[in-house]
């Protein structure tokens, strides 16, 4: 139980961790341009263009690391057990909403004392996400401390939009509007790359049941 109860820790240390390190490079200056600076060697040369094409610049990163941490978690999670695990309780919800709503206390009962185990499974799914996410981290946490560096050292910021022929990407609109359009350009990309890689998992799985049936 103990070594159980230690493994299980574990994925959460090292995101609090990894949590207290982002916030760190977040709010800390020196922190978040010494490391866009490190990166920076990286990154500029490839995608940097020298500062002429900041729009650009922010759509490459995005897709990079928006690709990166999808396919990380594309090897770490099994998707197959994730969609049964959200069936299960999805449908174990609606039995115990209609035993309440019907008043039925015998089933409600016994549906209360099952629970414990479905929500346990539940969150052994949600676990073995948690023990990625420091990875992923190490990915996201790097390149936006980039871009922030970045950011400052294009020469020209502005930008047009169907709204405005003279935006600036480091204008403040809620939040700096190089993260929108960085998040505009991420999103979208994401959404494909993890579905057309969820199409070839389900696949790859329906492929493998078929063999064994023959």
């Amino acid at each position: 139980m103990a070594g159980s109860s230690q493994s299980t820790n574990m994925p959460r240390l090292a995101t609090i961790f990894m949590f207290v390190i982002a916030i760190f490079i977040l709010f800390d200056q020196t922190l978040r341009n010494g490391l866009g600076m490190i990166v920076g060697y990286g990154l500029e040369p490839l995608i940097g263009f020298g500062g002429g094409f900041p729009v650009m610049s922010l759509f490459l990163s995005g897709m990079i690391m928006t690709g990166l941490t999808i396919v990380i978690r594309h090897f770490f999670i099994d998707y197959v057990e994730q969609i049964k695990s959200q069936k299960i309780v999805a449908a174990f919800n609606k039995e115990l909403r209609q035993a309440r709503m019907e008043n039925n206390t015998y089933k409600t009962k016994k549906l209360t004392e099952q629970q414990a185990k479905i929500l346990q499974k539940s969150m052994s799914v949600t676990s073995s996400q948690l023990k990625i996410l420091p990875i992923t981290l190490i990915i996201v946490i790097p390149i936006f401390a980039w871009l922030a560096v970045f950011m400052t050292q294009v020469p020209s910021t502005n930008f047009s939009v169907p709204w405005s022929f003279n935006s600036d990407l480091n204008g403040i609109y809620v939040m700096p509007s190089w993260i929108l359009l960085y998040s505009l350009a991420s999103l979208p990309f994401g959404q494909v790359l993890m579905r057309t890689l969820r199409y070839f998992a389900f696949k790859k799985r329906l492929d493998a049941l078929k063999a064994e049936g023959k």
